[in-house]
């Protein structure tokens, strides 16, 4: 892969994950304008000092001038970066006002203080290149730390330029050390020494970019398909996988104790029989949408949903420590009276202990509950229309529930559920038609 994968990259990937990397790039350059701005307070304060040392014959220069044009400029770029992506003809534009402010800064010295040229080649200030080349590096874009990179040591070059053409005859050049550090002599190899040491920051940050834009691009794209893939899961279940706490293999568990809720929609397959598509797709979005809220409010996960019914768990994914009281609550009122929908809601609920794990093969995993408590609620849930009931609660998941601080108690009623021979004359506490 070459050094400038990026844009290439970038425009292969969905334009949902386009948008996400163009946000990140976005708030990246808001980052790097705030710190620049930064910058150009302290120069202007390094200005400031430099003028004060001056002698007074110094003559005026356009530098304050110019720090105050970059500054507004910059301080535009905030605002702009707010809101806006910045295109790429900007940014480059700033990588030129960067280091041409600096080397304009630096390129001042010999004037304000009187000296030849050549003195502003020892001015420390060079050492800001490295900021700026680093700046751009924030980005993960390989290409404007080069081009950053290659203006600084072309610019350098040409101020070298400028002082064997400015004092002819090059009577400043030298090749002793000490006479370079302790006069205004220049050292023409301490200079190249200068642009070497920028080319390979920069190719050294270059090439480091290139896989960490690749890993950025990745991880972007990956955050991208996991947040949409966690609308299929229960977000309860998507914390536990994330938090590892779940062997993502099939056949593994968690032996919970745990309230299984079961809900149906009553008289739904005549409705889908006589009813359009559209209608039908209609009220089941309404159905779980509402269910959802309910269970989720309570504390409650959504395990699965098949067709008009919903099976929910309390404590299963995640310790509760009231989970059988907000089963019940949750259950009374999903069961209740809702003009939202056509239809009456019926559930049912049990308690006891279950597994807690995912099933399926190495391609193909889901996470799930199993034990008689599921089997239960779910005869439960069908015997209602024998019961004459729209919710049951096996009696040792009720009692539980009140031991827990059960809100709304006298809405249910004790009975004995009817029907399918698993639940017959079981004790329950109901919520009648």
């Amino acid at each position: 892969m070459g050094i400038f994968p990026s844009r290439k990259v970038v425009e292969r990937l969905p334009p949902a994950v386009q948008r996400a990397l163009q946000t990140q790039e976005r708030h990246t350059e808001f980052l790097i304008s705030l710190i620049q701005l930064l910058l150009v307070l302290f120069f202007a304060a390094l200005w400031a000092a430099a003028r004060k040392t001056a002698p007074a014959e110094a003559p005026l220069h356009p530098v304050p001038w110019a720090l105050g044009l970059y500054g507004l400029l910059t301080l535009a770029r905030v605002v702009w970066t707010r809101r806006h992506n910045l295109p790429d003809w900007a940014v480059s534009a700033s990588i030129f006002a960067d280091i041409g402010l600096l080397l304009a800064l630096i390129f001042s010295f010999h004037i304000v203080y009187g000296q030849p040229p050549s003195f502003y080649l020892k001015a420390p200030t060079l050492l800001y290149v490295f900021i700026f080349i680093a700046l751009r590096a924030l980005r993960f874009q390989a290409r404007f730390v080069v081009l950053t990179g290659a203006v600084a040591a072309v610019g350098w070059l040409l101020m070298i330029g400028y002082v064997l053409v400015a004092e002819q005859g090059n009577p400043m050049v030298t090749r002793d050390y000490v006479t370079y550090l302790t006069s205004n002599s220049i050292l023409v190899g301490g200079e190249i020494d200068k642009i070497v040491a920028m080319v390979v920051v920069t190719g050294i940050l270059a090439l480091a970019l290139v896989r960490g834009r690749e890993l950025l691009v990745r991880s972007v794209a990956e955050a991208r398909a996991a947040e949409q893939l966690s609308r299929f899961l229960a977000p309860e279940v998507a914390d536990v996988v994330r938090q590892e706490s779940l062997a993502l293999a099939p056949g593994q568990g968690q032996l919970r104790e745990a309230a299984i809720v079961f809900l149906d929609l009553r008289g739904f397959s005549a409705f889908a029989a006589r009813s359009s598509p559209d209608e039908v797709l209609g009220v089941l979005a309404r159905y779980r949408a509402f269910a959802s809220a309910i269970i989720r409010g309570h504390g409650g996960s959504i395990d699965k949903f098949v067709g008009d019914g919903v099976l929910a768990t309390f404590g299963a994914t995640t310790e509760h420590p009231r989970a059988a009281a907000a089963a019940v609550e949750a259950l009374a009122a999903v069961v209740a009276p809702d003009g939202r929908l056509p239809l009456a809601v019926n559930g049912a609920l049990d308690w006891g202990p279950v597994v807690f794990g995912t099933i399926g093969d190495e391609r193909r995993l889901e996470a799930t509950v199993i034990g008689e408590a599921v089997n239960r609620a779910a005869k439960l849930e069908k015997a209602n229309k024998a019961s004459g009931t729209r919710a049951l609660v096996s009696e040792r998941a009720f009692l539980l529930a009140r031991a827990q601080g059960l809100e709304a108690e006298d809405a249910w009623r004790p009975v004995s559920a009817k029907g399918d021979p698993l639940v017959e004359g079981m004790a329950c506490f109901a919520i009648l038609q």
